[in-house]
């Protein structure tokens, strides 16, 4: 499996990434500079999180027009694996590639906590090593994490089981007091109609070695080598 790993201005968790995806789980891996326009050879995108171009505008909101985006948009309407985490996630809702918006958290400060988070589908390329309602502890690390989505998109994320993770608490309730950030229906990460794009908030690089004490995110990056070799097979 090949990652491209986006390097935007600002960007912070990009060389994170890139040790989970290459040292910890042995796969090929490269840092594309976003000024770059090829993803030649690349099965997989990763959008890392940051700050990039310093969260000026809108979180993502400059990061949208960098150039790879655009043969992101192409990798991704071809049936590419996307994932986008924090900034990521930010960036994929500026660009169009997931539905929503992210908004200030409720109590407008940052948040740097681990929290824990349900798996709503393990039915997609994201997540097929977890178990459904498998309960995760995970970081993050985030200002604007509160998803935000109108109705008629909301719906539509119900019908096509487009809602993969929500934040829930260590029994997995869901609950007002287990959301840390105000997002719609405690969401914290969606996959577009399609199933190849993914968004989260959480940090699932900063617990995939038992360094840290927590491996809960090193099976999503297993997950996407376990979705490719189904699709070859």
């Amino acid at each position: 499996m090949n990652v491209g790993i986006i390097t935007f201005p600002g960007s912070n968790c990009d060389r994170d990434c890139y040790h989970v995806v290459s040292e910890v789980l042995g796969y090929q891996a490269n840092l594309i500079w976003h000024r770059e326009t090829s993803l030649s050879k690349v099965d997989v995108v990763i959008l890392p999180g940051g700050f990039s171009y310093g969260d000026y505008l809108r979180t993502g909101a400059i990061a949208r027009f960098s150039p790879i985006m655009e043969s992101i948009n192409q990798f991704a309407s071809k049936g590419g694996i996307v994932l986008g985490i924090c900034n990521g996630f930010q960036i994929l809702l500026e660009a169009g590639l997931l539905p929503g918006a992210m908004l200030r958290n409720t109590h407008l400060s940052f948040i740097c906590q681990d929290i824990y988070i349900k798996v709503e589908n393990a039915e997609t390329t994201f997540t097929n090593e977890y178990a459904s309602e498998q309960v995760l502890k995970i970081p993050i690390a985030h200002a604007e994490g509160n998803y935000y989505a109108d109705p008629l998109t909301l719906s539509a994320l119900h019908d096509h089981a487009q809602i993969v993770f929500r934040y829930c608490d260590a029994q997995g309730n869901v609950s007002a007091e287990a959301n840390p950030n105000g997002s719609l229906e405690n969401i914290a990460g969606i996959r577009n109609e399609a199933g190849n794009v993914l968004g989260m908030m959480p940090h699932p690089e900063r617990c995939a070695e038992d360094v840290f004490g927590n491996t809960d995110g090193v099976a999503l990056f297993s997950s996407l080598r376990h979705a490719l070799n189904q699709m070859v097979g």
